[in-house]
């Protein structure tokens, strides 16, 4: 996969309003966008207070010390949902329909990781109105997740009712 460009804001684009990201006809392969976050002990509670998921490989350092990781990681689909901050607010962006996410979770996340979120269209079915992109999220250097997603992407003429049938 190459480096994803980094997708213009949506203030930085004439044709949007804060409701609505890129239309079918704005995309094209290659183009990519980005989101970062530093995960937090608070994140991870907060988290497993939102989700239900206590396992104590994320909450209980003791616990953790005696697995193969050595101590507690975050929830992967805590990462994984950095991903859908990227769809939903920069690239397809606003008004998008998440249709389906293929994840691999290759390596643990840690509280202080840096995760680097990265997708990229990797295809376009004009007749469907779907778009399919690339989905990684990194730290530093590593692969901690990869996979794909498949999106409703409205077209202009269509407007926002355009993803109404996915």
């Amino acid at each position: 996969m190459s480096e994803p460009q980094i997708a213009p804001t949506l203030t930085d684009r004439a044709s949007v309003d804060e409701f609505h990201g890129y239309y079918l006809e704005d995309l094209s392969i290659g183009l990519g966008a980005s989101y970062a976050k530093t995960v937090t002990d608070a994140d991870v509670v907060l988290y497993a207070g939102i989700s239900g998921d206590v396992n104590p490989i994320h909450l209980n350092q003791e616990f953790a010390a005696g697995t193969d990781f050595g101590k507690t990681i975050a929830h992967g689909m805590l990462s994984a949902g950095f991903i859908s901050t990227v769809l939903g607010t920069k690239l397809p962006g606003p008004g998008c329909i998440y249709l389906g996410q293929s994840l691999k979770f290759r390596a643990p996340v840690r509280a202080g990781d840096t995760v680097v979120a990265r997708v990229e269209v990797i295809s376009i079915d004009e007749s469907k109105g779907r778009v399919v992109l690339s989905t990684r999220c990194m730290v530093k250097d590593k692969v901690v997740i990869d996979g794909e997603a498949t999106m409703k992407v409205s077209r202009r003429e269509n407007g926002a009712a355009g993803n109404a049938a996915a």
